[in-house]
């Protein structure tokens, strides 16, 4: 899977796509950024509900290559602009964290059930 392939799935809205078109072989799921920073596997996408300019800085140093922001909370522009900057991809959704891990996990892994 693509970066680019998260634009295309329902119910996450891209707020910013300056991002590389990098495979995403895996997700991570925390709000925790020390925990993001020690666990986060290369190439992934954090589900989080940390909406700033920190977590964006922290993607960037363990090459997470996309973030999605749940609970529809509002991204700040300097986070918007550090993401550019990184090449990190930025998603927003209605969607609690559980909900959007699933989601995630099922377009990784092509299972449709």
């Amino acid at each position: 899977m693509k970066v680019s392939d998260l634009t295309n799935v329902d119910g996450w809205q891209c707020i910013s796509a300056d991002a590389a078109d990098n495979p995403i072989s895996a997700g991570y799921t925390s709000d925790l950024l020390s925990d993001v920073m020690a666990n986060a596997p290369d190439d992934s996408v954090l589900i989080t509900i940390q909406a700033h300019l920190n977590t964006v800085a922290v993607a960037a140093l363990v090459e997470v290559r996309a973030i999605i922001i749940c609970h529809s909370r509002r991204i700040p522009d300097d986070m918007i602009a550090a993401a550019q900057r990184e090449g990190i991809m930025l998603l927003r959704t209605e969607a609690n964290q559980f909900d959007t891990t699933v989601k995630l996990h099922r377009l990784l892994t092509g299972d449709c059930n």
